[in-house]
């Protein structure tokens, strides 16, 4: 009989690796490289204030600055710790910084990071509930948690208390990007099968519809999901419904549709806009796409977090008839990138489109129905334990601190409003709802509209160059609008007046150049 040679360099199949010194994983290096990257984070967080919000580098610089090719010696870790110091962090757009008011915000907390930490410690790849069974429930736990945060009704919850499984659920996922694709791809198919389409014959047919504030992740989805270009409809908003989708309107594009042989499939209705912070009447929408019996799903990426508190939670009126709403805490509640919450009223209309079964990932958990298994609700099939950092977040904080949060920064845009309001060189273009406030220099005396807006782009590039502040820009009702995005887990009220000080002198300096040239 044979056998396994216990020498290992008997055997060519177990030589010198066998014998290798490599441990990825030694408990000393784990210890010590993660006390160094935790004394990094303390350090970074205390300093990234005065950091450049922009940084002054041109594209290319870190192939000049880091090694072209890949080192083949190793190097002490200190090494490696001192080359991120000294070359990434100064190439870095800081979106931790008090300063930063572009966008929408990139929240983070203590909790948040430690969860991030453990999770990517543990490594776990939760594909099936056995694969990771803590790692599953967890999930569907902190989902269930938010729901209740969020008031959803009890039908998109994975556990409904006492009357135990319920028909809806959710699942974590990267970004808005895949949770629309996700819920198109179900509605897509289940539109397909009510029309008697064999297989995706009758794609042609199908029509989808949006507000043109929309995020344009929306139409970049629904062409990823197989839609007809053509059949995308992004309906025109104005400022007499504050650039939120109007009901009458979308009632009679979908009408025309149907009078023209197409299949009205799937509305996105938004809760805070990106442009604008507009939110389109989500009860209102789902009585309009029930007649056509259309898939409805709620984005509120970013305004969801608010609706935690109960002064805001009316913008959701109307969720429980709609077939799917996202949010993402790693906007706006404390929990760091990547985190996109979708729940869905019926879980089966998800799974139907994305299940996948191969004899590998079959057993007895699964085949017994009685658990969850993620991957049937996603793209793919490998998964991160994204549900820790969610929970320990809720968990640490509690319901109360998560409001106060959220209030302040509304708070703190309050303040910004009211200085823009008092000031007659400015406007504000759409009522701020949250903590998001959209303003520009207005025209006044001579100037046009063109005018402005070159003012009004010229002000929030010197504003950037400075490095003390960064705003974003949009174009609302065809104007060129500055947006002021409170929220950065670092920003008091001092930040935001001393932004307020810098516009208000810049605008001064850019005006008195602008006189003097006449």
């Amino acid at each position: 009989m044979g056998s396994l040679d216990t020498n290992p360099t008997a055997n060519s199949a177990f030589g010198d690796g066998a014998t290798s010194d490599f441990q990825p994983l030694n408990p000393d290096d784990v210890r010590s490289y993660l006390h160094k990257a935790v004394d990094f984070i303390s350090d970074y967080y205390k300093s990234v204030e005065s950091l450049p919000v922009l940084p002054d580098v041109k594209p290319g610089y870190l192939r000049d600055q880091l090694r072209s090719a890949p080192p083949t010696s190793s190097a002490p870790f200190d090494v490696t710790m001192k080359e991120l110091t000294a070359s990434v962090v100064p190439g870095m757009t800081h979106w931790a910084s008090p300063n930063f008011f572009a966008f929408f915000p990139s929240t983070n907390s203590a909790a948040a990071i430690a969860g991030d930490l453990i999770a990517s410690a543990m490594n776990t790849v939760g594909f099936t509930w056995q694969a990771a069974p803590a790692a599953t429930e967890m999930e569907v736990l902190a989902l269930d948690w938010l729901a209740q945060l969020l008031r959803l009704p009890s039908s998109f919850m994975n556990r409904t208390g006492a009357a135990g499984r319920g028909t809806g659920g959710g699942v974590i996922l990267g970004t808005t990007s895949e949770a629309m694709l996700v819920t198109l791809v179900a509605a897509r198919d289940a539109a397909l099968r009510r029309s008697g389409s064999q297989g995706v014959s009758g794609l042609p047919r199908l029509a989808v519809y949006a507000a043109d504030q929309t995020h344009s992740t929306f139409f970049k989805a629904c062409r990823l999901a197989g839609f007809d270009p053509a059949n995308i409809r992004s309906i025109p908003t104005g400022p007499e419904t504050d650039y939120a989708l109007d009901p009458a309107r979308l009632l009679e594009v979908m009408q025309a549709d149907v009078d023209a042989g197409l299949v009205p499939t799937y509305v996105c209705a938004t809760v805070g806009t990106t442009s604008s912070n507009a939110v389109d009447p989500v009860g209102a929408i789902a009585d309009v796409a029930a007649v056509f019996n259309a898939w409805v799903h709620v984005d509120a990426a970013y305004a969801g977090s608010a609706c935690i508190c109960p002064e805001f939670r009316h913008h959701l009126d109307g969720v429980e008839r709609v077939d799917s709403i996202s949010m993402s805490p790693h906007k706006w509640l404390l929990t760091c990138l990547d985190c996109t919450c979708l729940w869905v009223r019926d879980t089966h209309r998800l799974t139907d489109s994305l299940e996948t079964n191969p004899e590998y990932l079959k057993n007895d958990a699964s085949e017994s129905g009685n658990v969850t298994d993620l991957k049937d609700m996603q793209v793919g099939v490998g998964r991160r334990f994204r549900g820790l950092k969610l929970w320990m977040v809720m968990r640490t904080y509690g319901s109360a601190k998560l409001q106060e949060h959220i209030r302040s920064d509304v708070a703190m845009a309050k303040m910004f409003e009211y200085a823009v309001r008092a000031d007659d060189r400015f406007e504000v273009v759409v009522p701020r709802i949250f903590a998001l406030v959209c303003f520009r220099i207005k025209p006044r005396g001579g100037m046009t509209e063109e005018d402005a807006d070159e003012a009004n782009r010229m002000l929030m590039e010197r504003l950037n160059r400075t490095g003390k502040a960064y705003l974003a820009h949009t174009v609302v009702g065809d104007r060129f609008v500055l947006r002021f995005a409170v929220g950065s887990s670092l920003q008091e009220e001092r930040h935001v007046r001393s932004a307020w000080e810098l516009i208000n002198k810049t605008t001064t300096e850019i005006m008195q150049e602008q006189n003097g040239a006449e």
